[in-house]
């Protein structure tokens, strides 16, 4: 893998912004006077990959194209991925058999957050014996982390819980992380946008960065306003070109810090939900996805990371989505017996979803990244470890993955692999293009040759 690009970083009070590449400062470097530092631009983009997981299965009927290879028709539930079809891949017929009750009985959720990007069987237990074993993500950041400030970003946007019984038997730490750094140590999440900007951001660790955050909120101000000096001295050695993109990126990050001052007061106003949220967060559930899929933008723009996972919810979340006409908790949905009306609710969560995940790749495609845009430079795999919630069945599961991996994967169609390929053939194909082999993750058998024609 490359190392840093070319960033120059402003500093100000408690304020650390890594840049994106400017080609006018790798050409004359760091402006004299200013605390900006740099490194050296590698000669092609970083990779990036992100994982997405989604609870309670899909409406497959919804779901799957009816053609494969190029030139599908996207049907209902994708159609909001329509701007991104070309850079888009669906994948059918992938499995997780550890997901399956494999003689453990019930608890299909709980296995299948925990089995998502591992692959590996989770120990039945409710108590702090929990085993499963290292997720993909993890794997990649224990690998190459080093690369960045942080090795990785865990993300999500229910609390969930981190011990007691959340599913026949099934400790909640199952229920609520999907990265695990080894068997026995869940990677839990950060479900508050601001907690995750004041990290992206912030020059000091843990309780001195709270504190210059407060010192921030009591002046009113920005972080902006804090590196305002730096950024001009540094646009004084800029192309006009570059001084351009660098008030836009700028633009975008007080845009996402402003709608993050406006789920602060929705917090204040202490409006009540029909569903639990996790403190200091949006009270528009949608503006919650968003802001995280933000985060995970500002992140991989800035370099600050370049492996994230994100859970939309945790598995068997009963949250209802009122804010598309749906009162009904959706995994009470999803045991839908065939019922025409409660497939119909489904279908409309799933789309919902989808249409966040919509919002989250046009922003990657919109972000420009060397000569590209950071989605051709990543690998973004979105899915559920379930196929149809109603059977709770691991096989044929509903996976989607986006970006084209600067060039390695042959996107915008609609792929069938053989039944019973593992989900981790995925996963091993995946690091691969990271530039992270490994000899196996979970139960892979091999890699996934079908990403390239």
């Amino acid at each position: 893998m490359s190392n840093h690009t070319r960033r120059s970083v402003l500093r100000g009070l408690g304020v650390s912004i890594a840049l994106p590449w400017f080609e006018s400062l790798a050409t004359r470097g760091t402006p004299s006077g200013s605390t900006a530092s740099a490194s050296d631009r590698p000669e092609t983009p970083p990779q990036r990959m992100a994982f997405i997981f989604v609870p309670n299965g899909i409406h497959l009927p919804d779901w799957t194209p009816k053609g494969v290879g190029h030139g599908y028709d996207l049907p209902k539930i994708l159609q909001p991925l329509a701007p991104v079809q070309d850079e888009l891949m669906v994948l059918s017929g992938l499995t997780h058999d550890k997901g399956r009750a494999n003689g453990d009985g019930a608890g299909d959720h709980a296995r299948s957050a925990s089995v998502f990007l591992t692959g590996a069987q989770p120990r039945k237990t409710a108590g702090q014996n929990i085993r499963s074993g290292v997720s993909v993500d993890q794997i990649a950041a224990q690998a190459a982390g080093h690369a960045t400030r942080f090795s990785s970003l865990e993300l999500g946007c229910e609390a969930g819980r981190s011990a007691g019984n959340c599913d026949s038997g099934y400790s909640c730490a199952y229920s609520s992380n999907i990265a695990w750094s080894s068997a026995s140590t869940p990677v839990g999440k950060e479900t508050n946008p601001r907690s995750v900007f004041e990290r992206l951001f912030s020059d000091s660790p843990g309780k001195k960065r709270d504190e210059k955050a407060e010192q921030r909120e009591r002046l009113k101000k920005s972080v902006l306003d804090f590196i305002s000096e730096d950024a001009r001295r540094l646009q004084k050695t800029m192309a006009v070109q570059d001084k351009r993109k660098l008030d836009e990126f700028l633009s975008g990050v007080r845009e996402v810090e402003q709608r993050i001052e406006r789920s602060d007061d929705d917090n204040a106003a202490n409006m009540e939900l029909d569903y639990p949220r996790p403190p200091n967060t949006p009270r528009d559930f949608g503006e919650h996805l968003r802001l995280m899929c933000d985060m995970m933008v500002l992140a991989f723009q800035t370099d600050r990371t370049r492996i994230a996972s994100c859970m939309f919810a945790d598995a068997g979340s009963n949250r209802s989505y009122r804010n598309i006409n749906v009162a009904d908790g959706h995994h009470g949905l999803s045991h839908h017996r065939d019922d025409p009306v409660k497939l119909e609710k489904i279908s409309k969560i799933n789309q919902f979803h989808v249409a966040q995940l919509g919002y989250f790749l046009q922003k990657l495609k919109a972000t420009p990244d060397g000569t590209s845009n950071l989605l051709d430079n990543s690998m973004i795999c979105y899915g559920s470890a379930i196929s149809d919630g109603n059977r709770h069945n691991n096989e044929n599961l509903p996976i989607l993955l986006a970006g084209n991996a600067g060039g390695l994967i042959d996107s915008g169609r609609h792929v069938q692999v053989a039944p019973e390929t593992p989900m981790c053939n995925l996963f091993m194909s995946m690091l691969e293009r990271f530039g992270t082999p490994v000899d196996f993750v979970g139960d892979s058998t091999g890699s996934l040759s079908e990403l390239q024609l």
